[in-house]
């Protein structure tokens, strides 16, 4: 998708934003932009059932939380999501805890994505009074090296074009939506890093086995437990890159997690039906600048982080609070307004590339076992070894993986 022509002359609504998806950086910026009084409307390709719904990830870092909680949007998260403080490393046949809590005073929230969701749509469209429009189609954005931008879509009820006018266009429609192919050629950069392998990510109708995070360094491959809620697991294993669901019968699945996350003296793992079998192909990219004149692209449009660190949600509230403060001061005709918007890109990308380099030396560690290269899985358990015996290693690890530095 590129940027087309403006659409011909007709009637067109004006408002100051529009927001293009609604995932949680879109809903997020929509709800910090109504909260300050600005007008915006949100356009989604799917219904609002499907994305309440949509199994997506579920680890909050707490500086994300506290960010939702600063702008009213965390009273459910805060009386619902578990909190962890701990992960658990089996390899060489042990378990060996890490207290990240204890060496940082923070912790992870558990929540899943689909439930963030639902609370901010709610926020946003029942509380807020928000202008959200679902399951269009046909979204194209116009005009956007312009002051006067335009994005027009398909009324799913009419079958009619309409078209908005606007100040501002975010772009939060993730990897495959219409922003990122609105940037014309040449004008942003897009990095991208293949890992060589996939990842089957599992759902089980099941408890957690642990009560918390396990990450199965084996020969045979990486294997994960990440708890979703009291009765539902998400599980991930290695495998290779061309993999389908089908070549991973229901039996198979459950024996290579016995055999990759097994350790003396650990409980079994509790089975249940798996309620969702699909293959990730392991990639991430990165966007430079995250912005083109009036349109402004933020989480999975912006930036693709493979799930090896648990930070793809945490970087796209990340990017919406500095989009949805930045818009609001730009409308608002704030002072220091247009710097801060220009600041956007370089502020977001900043911790994007941070996140990107602890992803890509922790895909080190839970994959150079399975290389079948002795020199990389001797590294590997070097690595590994070092974070239970240095404490300044410990350290080290536990401010990334909470992403708790003062500055980026």
């Amino acid at each position: 998708m590129t940027s087309s022509p403006s659409p011909g002359p007709g009637s067109a609504q004006r408002v100051p934003v529009v927001i293009v998806g609604a995932g949680p950086a879109g809903l997020t910026v929509g709800n910090i932009l109504r909260a300050a009084g600005i007008d915006c409307v949100v356009l989604e390709c799917e219904t609002r059932a499907f994305i309440e719904r949509r199994p997506r990830a579920g680890f909050l870092e707490e500086w994300a939380v506290r960010g939702l909680d600063r702008r009213g949007l965390a009273g459910n998260l805060l009386a619902r999501a578990e909190r962890h403080a701990a992960c658990e490393f089996r390899f060489e046949g042990e378990q060996h805890r890490f207290h990240y809590g204890e060496l940082t005073n923070s912790h992870h929230y558990v929540y899943p994505q689909p439930l963030l969701v639902t609370d901010l749509v709610r926020e946003y469209a029942d509380v807020r009074g928000g202008d959200i429009r679902f399951a269009v189609r046909d979204v194209r954005l116009h005009d956007l090296g312009t002051d006067r931008p335009r994005v027009s879509y398909t009324c799913p009820r009419t079958g009619r074009v309409q078209v908005l006018r606007c100040d501002f266009v975010a772009g939060c429609d993730g990897a495959r939506g219409v922003s990122r192919g609105a940037l014309p050629p040449g004008r942003a950069r897009v990095a991208r890093h293949d890992y060589g392998i996939g990842w089957l990510a599992l759902l089980a109708e099941a408890p957690p086995s642990a009560d918390c995070v396990l990450f199965g360094v084996h020969p045979d491959g990486f294997a994960g437990q990440m708890p979703r809620s009291p009765d539902v697991t998400r599980y991930y294993l290695q495998c290779p890159p061309g993999d389908t669901p089908g070549d991973w019968p229901d039996d198979r699945v459950w024996e290579q997690l016995h055999r990759r996350l097994a350790a003396t003296g650990a409980a079994p793992l509790t089975r249940g039906p798996l309620i969702e079998k699909r293959v990730l192909d392991m990639h991430d990219y990165v966007v430079e600048p995250m912005r083109h004149g009036r349109l402004f692209l933020a989480g999975d449009a912006a930036h693709l982080i493979a799930p090896i660190a648990a930070k793809g949600m945490n970087l796209a509230l990340h990017d919406a609070f500095l989009l949805g403060d930045a818009l609001t001061a730009r409308l608002r005709g704030l002072p220091g307004a247009e710097a801060l918007s220009d600041a956007y890109s370089p502020a977001c990308l900043r911790r994007v590339w941070d996140y990107q380099e602890f992803s890509q030396w922790l895909s080190d560690i839970y994959h150079g076992a399975a290389t079948g290269d002795p020199f990389r899985a001797g590294v590997t358990l070097a690595r590994l070894r070092r974070l239970f015996t240095s404490p300044r290693a410990a350290a080290a690890f536990a401010e990334q993986y909470l992403g708790a530095a003062e500055r980026y």
